[in-house]
């Protein structure tokens, strides 16, 4: 491994945290050179003495937040991977300063150990960005996300800028937007890409099994315990933990899973002493965070050292524009997988992919176009009726706005019947009580959309 020349840029050589940093920087030998200069004014040149620097360790005070930002904005430092060290900060200050260029951020106190594992990293893997292992993370990670609403993009952008660093990502979105994707990309396009990416299903761990799954056991921790057993934290070392569905983690291991997220350490069963972990943590949610907190089943500690980084994902049916652009990616794929070469779509199934809400999102419209794949005949188009998607009772392609809006009170007024009568047993007053309409009106609904009343009657 190559020797790294480091420059510390800083307040001045008695800021006690310059210093901390200088001894941390003088404890490894695998750092050659330390040149020290004092934080720039804003207005200040381009730096010009990067030229044998492998990276930039920058100590601030969180005063000189706004300095630093217009700095990392106009590049100050030449494309020199820069890692930022703030006395105090917010979120906010190190999202900022990860999107406008930073590597990493660490707020004091700073452990000497924890910022030599992140600077080496950075230096061992900082510059292969640009190497052939660019191609490789760029075709597994954003290549995967296809899309060019502005909505989606916007989240997608943020992908390269928190990537570099290593801070704790929480992915929001529905159910088949592509949150274990948003995951993989941030894992291959951060100096962690050549380490292990573990993905984690937290709804589907028992909750006696938690913390053995999480933090495994030495051998004879418990009867039965014949062989020791590697965690998840540890297959996860030196790259990325992604934990899926975290609202549904009992409250015992989110605490316990706090106290790793703070401290970087962990006990496995029967283990004496605690061992640390140098781990990346991505976990994701399809349900409401806001709402989870409230009702108690994410901590809100838990949440916020989480989510310093949170993407929201939006629905396919809020990005409409990509339905096509979606649709081809996928016929394209599974055309080439199962030897299809010649299938495209009519313009009349595109029209039908694009005027359905995909419930299931993303995931749904794969599916849908992988089946279509699979069983269309052997023709060279893929027509609406091959798609097989459920009437929605909402497409308006060859209807006025009257006919439409008719067509969906219809379909309205008919579910609102049955749905009260199956609950009150056939019973039509009952039922129309509770619609509060009077007894001949609800009857009139009844009659008018040919309900059959026996059916929902409990047999006696």
């Amino acid at each position: 491994m190559s020797e790294l020349s480091v420059l510390l840029v800083g307040t001045s050589a008695e800021s006690r945290l310059d210093a901390q940093l200088e001894r941390s920087l003088r404890e490894s030998d695998r750092v050659a050179r330390i040149a020290r200069r004092a934080l720039p004014e804003a207005d200040e040149d381009r730096s010009d003495d990067l030229t044998e620097t492998g990276l930039v360790l920058v100590a601030a005070p969180a005063r000189q937040g706004d300095r630093l930002k217009r700095l990392l904005e106009k590049d100050f430092f030449a494309g020199t991977p820069t890692l930022v060290v703030l006395e105090e900060s917010s979120p906010e200050l190190e999202a900022e300063l990860v999107r406008l260029g930073a590597v990493d951020c660490l707020v004091e106190p700073v452990d000497s150990k924890d910022l030599l594992s992140r600077i080496l990293r950075v230096a061992e893997h900082g510059r292969a960005m640009d190497t052939m292992s660019h191609r490789l993370r760029e075709v597994v990670g954003l290549r995967q996300l296809v899309g060019e609403s502005r909505a989606f993009k916007a989240e997608i952008e943020k992908i390269r800028r928190v990537a570099r660093c290593d801070v704790a990502v929480l992915v929001m979105g529905e159910t088949g937007t592509g949150k274990e994707l948003c995951a993989r990309a941030v894992h291959y396009l951060s100096s962690r890409s050549s380490g292990p990416f573990v993905p984690v299903n937290c709804g589907a761990i028992p909750l006696e099994l938690v913390e053995n799954e999480f933090f495994g056991h030495d051998k004879g921790a418990f009867t039965g315990a014949s062989t020791r057993h590697e965690g998840l934290v540890e297959q996860a070392e030196d790259g990325t933990l992604f934990l899926d569905e975290i609202d549904s983690l009992p409250p015992l291991a989110q605490v316990k899973l706090l106290r790793f997220l703070q401290e970087k350490e962990y006990r496995p069963l029967g283990a004496r002493r605690s061992r640390r972990a140098d781990v990346r943590v991505v976990a994701a949610t399809n349900g409401d965070v806001a709402k989870a907190v409230e009702e108690g089943r994410l901590r809100e500690d838990l949440y916020y050292r989480l989510a310093t980084i949170p993407l929201t994902l939006p629905p396919l049916r809020e990005r409409r524009e990509d339905i096509v652009l979606l649709a081809r990616h996928f016929l394209g794929k599974y055309a080439t997988e199962y030897d299809r070469p010649c299938l495209n779509f009519r313009s009349e199934a595109l029209r039908r992919l694009q005027l359905y809400d995909w419930p299931g999102n993303v995931r749904e419209l794969e599916h849908t176009v992988q089946r279509c794949v699979v069983l269309a005949p052997p023709v060279e188009e893929i027509r609406a009726a091959h798609l097989d998607l459920p009437d929605t009772g909402i497409s308006s392609e060859g209807q006025s706005f009257k006919e439409a809006k008719a067509r969906v009170v219809a379909r309205f007024e008919n579910d609102f019947v049955k749905g009260l009568l199956l609950a009150y047993d056939g019973n039509i007053t009952r039922a129309a009580n509770a619609a509060q309409k009077n007894r001949r009106a609800f009857f009139e609904l009844i009659r008018k959309h040919g309900i059959d009343v026996d059916r929902f009657r409990a047999r006696r």
